[in-house]
């Protein structure tokens, strides 16, 4: 009996481990096309990898199947472009992945592990192109710069002296960078649970150990806001200073002037700013073999326009000239 128990617990930790893993991992698929090896301009292939660009996220695979008559390598690096192997250029490699040779038939599988764009190529047939996007796992619940998850807002913090409670939110509750963040936040007297109004305050943002906000204040009904954008992704702090309550809870009673060192009374949170894959710009053109049938189509019109436009001029020209054969200045007398 025991050891059934142990079994069925042994096999429900394993179970568990492995479904976990597979729930944040994706699998996509690039196809090398039949005549991806020909950089002819009329290549069966309408593309060189299929699809051209993928978009996955960390922690996610891809894996190219070899369609194609001829062995193929998938190595990140800058290729030569469709002509530039005619000149010497195969390419450079710049050793993040490389797949190796891989037949007919067969295919190569690799785990993205950071966010990027990623260029690669074939060594063997270097016009061939393609990107890989991988865009950061963003988790769809708030957590503190250490990654422990906000189970709900307000997050609630106290001044160290004890005297202010501020509670904050922000909107939305994943930050991400170049959206707009709306700071939300209220202060009380714990003490008799009633809001501070009329507290003067400096906030300070600093994120990657720079200073990115600096604003100051004053709470009106209780309460403030800021609106914030970031530009890059990576924690923050976001840190009350100068903190001095004229409210009518008394804290500051009796006082005309601030407290002597008002810098000591603060509070702080933090957070983490993500990279916002709506935002990411990717402008890179690989040229495709699909886009060589107009320049074909072109070609073949002006092998047929050209020649006809020389000959409508020609028969213009004969039509609007002189009469020949004599001299200039004479002219015919009727008879």
């Amino acid at each position: 009996m025991n050891t059934n128990v142990l079994f069925i617990i042994s096999f429900l930790v394993f179970f568990l481990s492995v479904s976990g893993i597979e729930v944040h991992a994706e699998q996509k698929t690039v196809v090398i096309p039949f005549g991806a090896y020909n950089p002819e301009l009329n290549t069966p292939a309408e593309v060189w990898f299929d699809p051209p660009t993928t978009s996955i996220k960390v922690g996610d695979s891809v894996s190219w199947i070899n369609d194609d008559r001829e062995g193929h390598t998938v190595t990140s690096g800058q290729g030569s472009g469709r002509f530039g192997w005619m000149s010497d250029d195969f390419g450079q490699a710049d050793g993040f992945f490389d797949s190796g040779r891989f037949f007919p038939g067969d295919s190569w599988s690799y785990t993205f592990q950071e966010k990027g764009a990623f260029r690669y190529f074939c060594t063997i047939h270097p016009w061939m192109e393609g990107f890989v996007i991988v865009d950061p796992l963003i988790p769809d619940y708030p957590h503190d710069a250490m990654g422990n998850k906000i189970e709900k807002f307000p997050v609630i913090e106290y001044t160290n002296d004890g005297l202010i409670e501020l509670d904050i939110t922000w909107e939305p509750n994943v930050i991400k960078t170049f959206e707009k963040v709306v700071l939300i936040y209220h202060t009380y007297d714990p003490a008799t649970n009633s809001n501070l109004d009329k507290m003067s305050y400096d906030i300070i943002i600093t994120q990657n150990g720079r200073e990115v906000f600096r604003d100051s204040g004053v709470t009106q009904v209780g309460g403030d806001y800021r609106n914030v954008l970031f530009e890059e992704s990576g924690p923050i702090k976001i840190k009350f200073e100068n903190i001095v309550s004229w409210g009518t809870s008394g804290i500051e009673s009796g006082a005309r002037e601030p407290p002597l060192h008002p810098s000591q009374r603060s509070v702080q949170f933090t957070a983490i700013v993500y990279d916002n894959p709506e935002q990411t710009s990717f402008t890179d053109d690989i040229v495709q073999p699909t886009q060589t049938l107009q320049f074909y189509y072109e070609i073949a019109v002006a092998i047929i326009l050209i020649p006809a436009a020389l000959f409508i001029l020609i028969l213009w020209y004969m039509k609007s000239g002189k009469p020949t054969g004599l001299p200039t200045g004479q002219k015919t007398t009727p008879v």
